[in-house]
């Protein structure tokens, strides 16, 4: 678990708040529970460390406040639209017995033992989040899915991840795929053999042959009358 020093912070004005992230903190509040939302402060520099990590968003945060710890989940980070960094964070106040829902990350392991894998087989990964109902003691780190052994043409889905008895997916009702492993997207045209590319030629060369004998001189069609024949003879003269 993450630690995370911060410090009461009494604010009024937006003056205030500047003059915290000016001196290198960020504003952030903590809410839940039956206790009084919390406002803090936190170091930019730590906070910017965390987030960097991997899934800041679903892991558990031990938080001293002032000397006192608590555990909490980030929920929402804001962001100078300008800068990019961080000027505000919501933290949820984890109380033991209450369920939340949180979007839990899918980590794939073992691609090397993946046979499917190493005969160029895509791995088309549908969902890279699961959001899933838990109390917040339970909270899974990531949902493991086990590559080993895996061929081309197989999925997975939510009912092959091993979950607590108490942590559900919110979408129920159907047991929807997180991801499948899939031939691959390009396949090699197989070369034509010889034999069938001299037949082609063959072809190509009588075809050549009848066009030019369709654009000679076309034989006249019986019937057609030749020039001067059948004409009225002049009348002679008297």
């Amino acid at each position: 678990m993450n630690s995370l020093s911060a410090n009461i912070r009494d604010n009024k004005t937006k003056g205030d708040l500047n003059y915290i992230r000016n001196n290198g903190g960020v504003p952030a509040i903590i809410y839940g529970g039956e206790s009084k939302n919390e406002k803090i402060s936190i170091s930019k520099k730590l906070l910017k460390s965390l987030i960097e990590k991997e899934n800041f968003l679903s892991s558990i945060i031990a938080l001293d406040v002032d000397g006192k710890s608590q555990n909490v989940l980030p929920k929402e980070i804001k962001y100078d639209i300008i800068s990019d960094e961080p000027i505000h964070v919501d933290f949820l106040r984890i109380v033991p017995g209450v369920k939340i829902k949180i979007e839990i990350p899918v980590k794939f392991i073992n691609h090397e033992k993946s046979p499917g894998l190493k005969r160029g087989g895509v791995l088309n990964i549908v969902r890279r989040k699961v959001e899933l109902k838990c109390p917040s003691e339970k909270i899974p780190e990531n949902l493991v899915i086990d590559l080993d052994g895996i061929d081309i043409g197989e999925s997975f889905k939510i009912s092959s991840i091993n979950l607590d008895s108490e942590v559900v997916p919110t979408i129920q009702g159907r047991d929807f795929v997180i991801a499948t492993l899939a031939a691959p997207t390009v396949m090699k045209e197989p070369e034509k053999p010889a034999e069938a590319e001299a037949a082609e030629g063959a072809e190509g060369a009588e075809g050549a042959e009848a066009s030019a004998a369709e654009g000679g001189d076309k034989p006249a069609a019986d019937g057609d009358k030749k020039e001067g024949e059948n004409k009225k003879p002049a009348e002679e003269k008297k």
